[in-house]
């Protein structure tokens, strides 16, 4: 009977003589692994559900938890969040019988897809993974660098640093930031995954005390009112007055229904849909655990355990910050600043740490996990002759060349992505400034 560690066929049926070796380098026979076989060392909690609860607490919940409960309400988030998670739940049940159902390697979802539906219909959708955790990396990276910027950055219209705002800006220097952040994300994935699991796990404290400090602050912070002053187009400005009330029954009773107006970033009428949507991109970090299948001692019974785990204790937290928002803050307060946790915290610095974590952890989450993927494209031989150095790893069984292959695909993938985005600022600063309509 195959144990955990047994080899699975990739291409059909191998050949029924005797020693025939199969493509992931064990015995088709003995079923035993080749030397250089990665050693699994991670158990569920360091391998699944640290990486699974950091991909869901990503910068989403810092500074969108608030727009989602000042534009739904917290009835409608309530649903929108049960909505949201009975989704994802359908992919963790599919995850678990998957998983449950034979041995597992390294490869996660990609792995169990191919191994279930075949190599071609498998490998397509691991080509798609792959790419949409490259991308997604860049992303991350580029929100983690505008967020430093926003409290560090120089104004670009001063040449004198004014207190923490010493950090020069444009679009070199951008490019300059997160090619820093994307080299540590480098070297704590060349190093492995023993590594990446206890940075990982020292994030999440981080995590965990930036998100204790928000929970306990109503009982230690006074109400008060804040001036938020809003510039749109024209240098046409808008002042509101919202207030922190603490907690409070008649905040809790005015914020339960949904009241959808503009967003005072991009002036769009929001929606259900919209709302939704914005919300729906912090549960989509479900497969982080999955994706170190190849690192687990125990995938079978790790991946399912640590994922639903990991789902049920993020979805805790989300209903709890829904409902300390909606008794403690005035509405006009969470639809007109992103960053209301940072204002409403006993602590506000500890929040702007919280979402580097978040952000920086994401980043390697992804990184870690694209590499994964490509190596067991690789290993399987899927597309040939490209792709076949992915393939070698380390005498410890760490895919390094994958690493180096995702790592440089990141960094194209983010000068390309801060080169449009520069190019359709300028775009739209000449339409605007060319424009016939006052």
């Amino acid at each position: 009977m195959a144990n955990e560690h047994s080899p699975l066929l990739v291409h059909g049926v191998y050949s029924m003589m005797g020693d025939a070796e199969d493509s992931r380098g064990g015995s088709a026979v003995t079923g035993e692994a080749s030397p250089k076989s990665n050693p699994r060392k991670l158990n569920t909690f360091f391998g699944v559900m640290v990486p699974t609860i950091l991909s869901m607490f990503s910068i989403v919940l810092f500074l969108r938890t608030g727009f989602v409960v000042g534009h739904a309400g917290l009835l409608h988030g309530l649903l929108m969040l049960c909505v949201a998670y009975f989704i994802i739940s359908l992919t963790i049940l599919s995850i678990c019988a998957i998983s449950t159902n034979g041995a597992v390697e390294g490869g996660g979802a990609y792995f169990m897809i191919s191994r279930s539906l075949g190599p071609e219909f498998g490998g397509s959708i691991g080509l798609m993974f792959y790419l949409a955790k490259v991308c997604a990396c860049g992303v991350y990276v580029l929100g983690l660098v505008e967020a430093i910027l926003d409290i560090f950055g120089k104004d670009p219209g001063s040449a004198v640093s004014q207190g923490l705002r010493v950090l020069p800006q444009g679009y070199w220097y951008t490019v300059l930031y997160s090619s820093l952040v994307l080299l540590l994300c480098l070297v704590v994935c060349l190093v492995g995954a023993h590594i990446y699991a206890k940075a990982s796990f020292i994030i999440l404290l981080v995590v965990t005390m930036s998100l204790i400090s928000i929970i306990i602050s109503p009982l230690i912070l006074s109400p008060q009112r804040f001036n938020i002053t809003h510039t749109y187009g024209n240098n046409h400005t808008v002042t509101v007055n919202p207030s922190y009330t603490g907690f409070n029954g008649t905040t809790l009773k005015n914020n339960l229904g949904p009241q959808y107006s503009l967003d005072y970033s991009t002036n769009t009428m929001m929606s259900f849909a919209t709302v939704f949507a914005v919300m729906f991109t912090s549960c989509t970090g479900i497969m982080a655990g999955a994706n170190m299948s190849g690192e687990l001692k125990n995938p079978s019974e790790s991946i399912p355990k640590g994922t639903i785990i990991a789902v049920s204790y993020t979805f805790t937290v989300y209903v709890l910050l829904f409902l300390l928002l909606s008794s403690t803050c005035d509405r006009l307060l969470l639809i007109n600043d992103y960053a209301v946790f940072q204002r409403v915290s006993v602590w506000p610095p500890f929040v702007m740490i919280g979402v580097y974590c978040a952000s920086l952890s994401a980043a390697m989450c992804s990184m870690i996990g694209a590499s994964r993927i490509l190596h067991a494209l690789a290993l399987d031989q899927l597309f040939g002759l490209p792709l076949a150095p992915a393939a070698v790893t380390s005498s410890s069984g760490n895919p390094w060349v994958s690493v180096l292959y995702t790592w440089g695909l990141v960094v194209f993938n983010t000068v390309c992505v801060r080169a449009q985005l520069v190019q359709r600022w300028h775009l739209l600063h000449n339409v605007k400034n060319h424009s016939v309509y006052p």
